[in-house]
Formats: C-alpha cells, structure tokens, sequence
C-alpha cells in the first residue's frame, strides 16, 4: 500500500476536484468544463493534453523515462487507462453543499469519481515517470447512451495512441469500499432497443368489424416475444427481453389505427442478438397478418457486450491482490446493465472491472432519504476511495511494463 500513501498526500485535493465536478455535471458530448478542467490539471502536471477527440474527449500522454527494448524498429509498450466524464439527465435530491447546481442534470453514476482517480493516477505517474513506456489516459464523453467510445474510436483514437491493451474502472454500490470485483469473459450486456409499429384500420367502438383493430394484436404480439427467450433462445444462454412501454389510442370510443410496442434487450453474446431480432420480426409480422393487419419492427443496437479479455483480467487480479489483498478481491457476477467500453474491448484486450463504492453510509448530512445506487438520485461517490483507485492505476501501468521488460 505504499503507492496509496504517496496518493494520499493529495487526497483532500482529489476530493474537492471531485466533488467540484459533481457541482457541475454536463451531460453527454457537452463535457465543456470537465474537458476544460482535466487538460488544465494535466498540462499542469507537464503531461502533454490532445482535446476534441471523439467530441469532447481528451487524451494525456505520459511517458517513462525508462528505456525498454522492444527490438529493432518497434514501438515502446503503451496501455489505455479510461474515465468516463458524463452525467444523467436526473434531478438531483440531494442537499449537501456539492450537490449538483444544475437542476435536470447530476453524476449519478459515479463518472465524477472515475476522472478524479484518474486525474490522481496521472499526477502520481507525471512525478515517478521510472517506467518503461507510455500511458494513455482517456477521459471519454458520453459514456451514458452516446456511444462515446465508439465515437473517440471513429475519430482515430488507436491510431493517434497506438497501444497493446486498454483499461477501465467503475465503482459499484453495495460491494464494500476499497474491494474489487473482476472476472474474465462477459461482465456487462449488450443493450438494444425496439419498436414494433401495428398499423390497423380505425374504426367507432361500437363497431369494431368495420375495422382491425390493432390492440389485441399487439397484446399478442407482446406474448409471443416472450416465447423467444423460453422456447428459441439455448436455456444456457442469457438473455432479457422487456417489454416496457405500449401506446395505442386516444379516445375510449376508437378503434385506433395503430398501437406500438417499445423495449429492451439484453444479452452476453452477438450470436443472441441476431436470433432475437430475427425471431421479434417474424412474430411481430406474422401475427400481424393473421389478425388483418400489419407490423412494423425497428431494432436498434446500441452497445455490444462488455467482454474481458482472459489474460487482461488475470493481470488485473495478480495487480489487485499484491495491492489490496486477496481477501478484497471478488469474482464479479456480470450484469445485463450495459457499458460502451465495449467498443474498446472490441478494438484491444483488456479488462474491465469494479470497485467498490460501499452501502452509501459515506454520504454527508444533507444526502436524500433514497439508496446510493446507480441511476438513483440520492446517490454520491464514496472520496474515501479516490486513493485506491488512483493507486490501481499506477500500480497497474508499472506492473505491465515491468512484465513488458522482463519478457523482452
């Protein structure tokens, strides 16, 4: 734990950073200020600060003065460390003095939390550069439903930083604070959206033959997809579909012309999702027909699963148990929530895991009556574990080029 006493000598500096950006959350690809306040902490730090990427992205370069031999011609071993800047459009019902200034607006997901340890790691890295290569530190925008590593990825994020691996941390509720949680293979779902349109013929209530009537058709429709999971889908493989919202009508005297079905979808693998979006169509156009009417489905697919790489998520773990112990140090049980870290993993191996954010007992006077969860909004980001994370960082980079030295 030496790293975290050496972090800790900043740690009341790390907690008012924090605790500043939770005052002022901005929203996806509006990461103005937060952009603004981290390349201003890294340019004073002496780390070289790329902005704009992706949006509002911004990329610090740290570079070792250690010189490893990677051979004739190669490049120097370089990994990924990533934080996510974006706030939820949520109305904060928190009290406290750093509690969000803008009604509407709120880090409710810890994205506060994340820059600030990493912004820790960065000044640790930037004053003991007796490392063998470079560290990429990403701070990505619109982690919330933007897509906004696949946006710094189309802007040439890996080609501007080439490197051989790439990182993320989230801090989870409820799991105790300081402790992590890592697995290799999936941890996250991928995350989709549909709409099934039911066009029919309007008519008066009274005489509903005149008509089709879409309502009860869509009802069946709603039915059938659940059919999907339990007889089409392998029992072995994991998958949700919610549906979550149904419109259809105006008046209690008409027949609409229409009716519509919305929800999600969720699953570990590809191969799942195109054997649910395929079924979702057929049922939804054929019991459509059936019923003399007709079916429209929109499947949107907005992140792919979260997968580990197997040997990133071991390295993970043998950093994690030499720096907090083996003790504090859990297998995570994947979740159908989703994570657009994904498109990095996509791109590189690596390894995305948790720590943790505690059961909220942190939180100062003032806080809301509801739970510190993700998404909710009495939740607050534990700062007693700025240090932890800031130190799994830099122990994480020096780890990986010492075994980059020691295999060349």
């Amino acid at each position: 734990m030496q790293i975290v006493e050496r972090i800790a000598e900043f740690h009341a500096e790390l907690s008012a950073l924090r605790r500043d950006l939770h005052a002022h959350p901005e929203l996806r690809f509006e990461e103005l200020r937060t952009s603004e306040l981290v390349a201003s902490r890294l340019a004073e730090w002496g780390i070289p600060a790329h902005r704009g990427i992706g949006g509002t992205g911004v990329v610090g370069v740290v570079e070792g003065t250690g010189q490893a031999s990677t051979g004739t011609g190669s490049r120097r071993p370089a990994i990924g460390l990533r934080a996510d800047m974006d706030a939820l459009p949520i109305t904060e019902r928190n009290t406290f003095p750093h509690a969000s200034k803008h009604p509407g607006r709120m880090h409710a997901c810890g994205h506060d939390g994340h820059v600030a340890m990493l912004l820790g790691a960065a000044r640790h890295l930037a004053r003991h550069r007796d490392f063998d290569g470079i560290v990429y530190l990403i701070f990505q925008p619109a982690e919330e439903g933007g897509g906004g590593a696949r946006e710094m990825i189309r802007d040439g994020l890996f080609e501007r930083f080439p490197m051989d691996a790439v990182f993320g941390l989230h801090n989870w509720p409820g799991l105790p604070a300081g402790e992590f949680a890592v697995r290799a293979g999936p941890v996250m779902g991928s995350s989709n959206e549909f709409r099934i349109t039911v066009r029919g013929r309007g008519a008066h209530a009274a005489m509903p033959h005149e008509g089709a009537d879409p309502v009860p058709v869509a009802c069946q429709i709603v039915q059938g997809l659940q059919t999907i999971i339990t007889r089409n889908k392998r029992p072995v493989d994991s998958a949700v579909l919610s549906v979550t919202m149904i419109q259809a009508g105006e008046a209690t005297n008409i027949v609409p012309d229409t009716a519509t079905i919305q929800g999600t979808v969720r699953t570990f693998t590809t191969e799942a999702i195109d054997l649910i979006e395929r079924r979702m169509r057929e049922i939804a156009a054929h019991t459509a027909r059936a019923f003399d009417c007709e079916a429209r489905t929109d499947f949107v697919r907005s992140y792919p699963p979260t997968i580990n790489h197997a040997a990133e998520a071991a390295f993970c773990r043998d950093v994690l148990h030499e720096l907090v112990g083996a003790d504090r140090v859990h297998e995570f049980e994947p979740t159908m929530g989703a994570e657009d870290f994904a498109y990095f993993l996509q791109e590189k191996p690596g390894c995305y895991l948790v720590i943790g954010n505690g059961e909220g007992t942190h939180r100062m006077s003032g806080h809301g009556d509801g739970p510190c969860t993700l998404h909710n909004p009495n939740y607050d980001f534990n700062d007693e574990i700025l240090p932890v994370g800031a130190a799994y960082w830099v122990r994480l980079a020096e780890r990986w080029f010492a075994a980059s030295r020691a295999n060349n």
